[in-house]
């Protein structure tokens, strides 16, 4: 892991800017760590959705809770055609989405160069001694669902995960379905009921299709981006359960 300069600290979270190698490919991504960290503590991968990037808002808002109230490390690197992977390095566009479902139409590998991109930023953030070799989480919705499905199946060093905001549906789906039905970790499933990309029915035999004995369903009403901030606290609760010390009580705040 090489760090590229930027490093700044707010409200006692300290986000770093870094790269890793894997194969011919350079993979940009953010750490957040506490400020003054010291020792291993679960660590969270957190997969963005499609035309955004690692710095959209709802993985700064994740990486702020559960660095900040949990003492959690949060993890994320920029999807397929996103973010500094962009010639142009736009953080959010229309351009990459497209971009993004013509090359999971057109390309059946780039679920494996994806998975290996995360596995790369992963064993390079256990490397340092203030992640160390704590638990692992992963929370990705919609395009963080599809990458994120076949990367948690691939590793059992996962001992929760968040999905949701996909179906089965969509291009390549066989490779999403079977990721599905090989992940065997706990599961928070989170759907939108009026989502206009996937369709209802589609989401629940997603999560029909997932592996795991302990796995929950969350539906809420609302299209597909319109996520509640209830809907989106419910994650970061069920990832601060399950990777959290054993022995920690949750505070009135963390409560469901």
């Amino acid at each position: 892991m090489e760090f590229t300069g930027e490093d700044t600290v707010e409200a006692g979270v300290r986000v770093r800017g870094f790269t890793v190698e894997v194969d011919d490919r350079v993979v940009p991504g953010l750490l957040w760590t506490p400020e003054g960290a010291v020792g291993e503590r679960p660590l969270v991968l957190a997969g963005h959705g499609a035309s955004d990037s690692k710095r959209h808002d709802s993985i700064e808002a994740l990486a702020h809770h559960l660095v900040g109230r949990q003492g959690f490390a949060v993890l994320a690197i920029d999807g397929p055609v996103h973010g500094d992977r962009r010639a142009d390095r736009l953080e959010s566009t229309p351009e990459a989405f497209l971009a993004f479902v013509g090359l999971w139409s057109s390309d059946p590998e780039m679920p494996d160069r994806m998975v290996a991109d995360w596995q790369g930023a992963l064993e390079a953030a256990r490397a340092l001694p203030e992640v160390g070799t704590g638990p692992v989480g992963y929370w990705g919705l919609s395009m963080g669902t599809i990458i994120g499905l076949p990367l948690v199946a691939s590793d059992p060093r996962f001992e929760a995960a968040v999905f949701g905001l996909m179906g089965r549906a969509g291009p390549a789906i066989g490779r999403v379905t079977a990721a599905a039905a090989a992940v065997t970790c706990p599961v928070h499933f989170l759907f939108q009921w009026d989502d206009e990309i996937f369709p209802r029915t589609s989401s629940l035999d997603l999560f029909d299709d997932l592996g795991s004995v302990d796995k929950s369903l969350h539906a809420h009403p609302g299209t597909h981006a319109a996520v509640t901030d209830e809907a989106f606290a419910g994650t970061l609760h069920f990832l601060a359960t399950r990777l959290g010390r054993r022995d920690r009580r949750p505070t009135p705040e963390e409560e469901p």
